[in-house]
This record gives C-alpha cells, structure tokens and sequence, in this order.
C-alpha cells in the first residue's frame, strides 16, 4: 500500500489535495453546508451562538434544512442556489433533517 502510494505520489507530482471526511465536524471562519448526492457535508457542523450558517444546494432537486425542534429552517433550496440562517444562540447540539427527503440528517452543534 505504501509502495503504491509513492508511486501514485511520484506520478502524481508535488500538488496534493486533502479530502476532509463527510462525517467528520467542522469548525470555520466561514460556516457552510453544502447539500450534494443527498447528503449534508458536512454532517456535524460545529458552530457559535448566533453564527451565519450558509447552504448551498449542489443537486438536481429542491432540499431543506429543518431542525428537527423546529429553531430553524431554511425553506426549500432549489439548484445551484443558497440560502443562510443563523445558528441558534444557546449551545447544544441541533438535530436537522431535509423536510423533503427525511432521510437527509445532520447537527449543529453550537458551543460557548
């Protein structure tokens, strides 16, 4: 595996991209989730009180941000398009779903 990787590394050349995981949480200047293939990326979105949360929809068809104890939602997103909010100002963590395809969840979680 090594071995294939420095290989792929020499072909490759000197610029390397990082992925970060899908599920792993965030913290940034710049809060955003972007909705592609039906998912939330990412899916832990750590934020502060009363943050500036962007999203931006990457698919074909119309999704939301809904909290699941209804402190926020973005009504319907449609393609290429975005839409904020901001963050809830007490900490904790907020459960939220795309009210259109259910099965789409994520969190929020606000800290001090």
């Amino acid at each position: 595996m090594f071995l294939a990787g420095a290989l792929l590394l020499g072909v490759a050349g000197t610029s390397i991209a990082v992925a970060s995981t899908a599920g792993a949480g965030t913290t940034s200047k710049a809060a955003t989730i972007t909705i592609t293939n039906f998912m939330f990326q990412p899916m832990v979105l750590k934020v502060t009180p009363g943050e500036k949360i962007t999203v931006t929809n990457k698919d074909t068809v119309d999704h939301t941000v809904t909290a699941t104890d209804g402190k926020f939602n973005t009504g319907n997103i449609g393609h290429d398009k975005l839409k904020t909010f901001r963050a809830p100002t007490k900490p904790g963590t907020y459960h939220y779903i795309c009210s259109i395809h259910q099965f789409m969840t994520g969190e929020i979680i606000v800290k001090k």
